[in-house]
């Protein structure tokens, strides 16, 4: 089985992002990078389908030079193989143009399975994947927790809402987009990371962006607000109204 795992590059979780002085991005002069959490769990589920089955890995990332160093941790981590796709304007890339430099990139190896995590931890749209899919002509599904290799296809298990799970079927080729949390990561050991110098990885040009479908107009800071409401009524009432008021208007519960 030939797996293709997408992986993103983001920005550290504690990393202190700034807005760019255009408003149209983020500042990317002085920010540490490493792998889309979800995406590491997309290659963990790779990686541990083809230890129960054999096949191949082989990690793909779109983005400027400094993406290799994500790509060689996954090699480091026991990946085959690795594609970049070379393009310095991500950012100026919608869902549609990214997703479409992926699947360019993904035809010509033919794979029996696409992995990509389920969004990305810097704009958490949840879009790419199932876009992808779309380009390529195949099956999908989403928030998977397991995947099973059965004979000619695969069982792989869905995380719902409320604790509910869905047990689905499907055929190959197929693309899932993996939830986080299904798998223990694991660690490049040293060996992994001297191999990881050997291994191969392919340069590719992305193609020329064309005009976006969706054009973002500004990134910006969270505006704060001050409002002080006084509540009256029973205690009753009040707690009643400070519950409603949580879970609609603040959306904490």
């Amino acid at each position: 089985m030939k797996i293709l795992v997408a992986i993103k590059q983001v920005p550290e979780r504690d990393a202190q992002v700034h807005v760019a002085a255009d408003g149209k991005w983020i500042d990317e002069s002085d920010l540490n990078y490493t792998i889309n959490e979800p995406d590491a769990y997309a290659l963990e589920e790779a990686l541990q389908l083809k230890e129960k089955n054999g096949g191949e890995v082989v990690v793909v990332c779109a983005g400027p030079e400094r993406v290799t160093s994500t790509l060689r941790e996954a090699l480091a981590k026991g990946a085959d193989r690795a594609i970049h796709i070379e393009a310095d304007d991500l950012g100026a890339r919608d869902t549609l143009g990214v997703a479409q430099i992926l699947a360019d990139a993904m035809k010509a190896e033919s794979p029996d399975l696409i992995l990509t995590g389920l969004q990305s931890d810097d704009l958490g749209l949840g879009q790419t994947g199932v876009v992808m899919a779309e380009l390529l002509g195949i099956p999908h599904a989403t928030i998977i927790m397991h995947v099973e290799a059965t004979g000619g296809g695969l069982k792989v298990k869905r995380e719902l809402e409320d604790g509910w799970f869905q047990h689905v079927e499907m055929p190959l080729p197929a693309l899932l987009t993996i939830q986080s949390g299904g798998n223990k990561l694991r660690y490049a050991t040293l060996m992994g990371i001297k191999k990881a110098k050997t291994k191969e990885t392919k340069t590719v040009q992305a193609a020329a962006a064309t005009a976006p479908a969706i054009a973002l107009e500004r990134v910006y800071l969270p505006e704060k607000q001050k409002k002080t409401e006084m509540l009256t009524g029973t205690p009753d009432q009040v707690a009643a109204k400070i519950v409603e008021k949580l879970k609609f208007e603040v959306r904490v519960i």
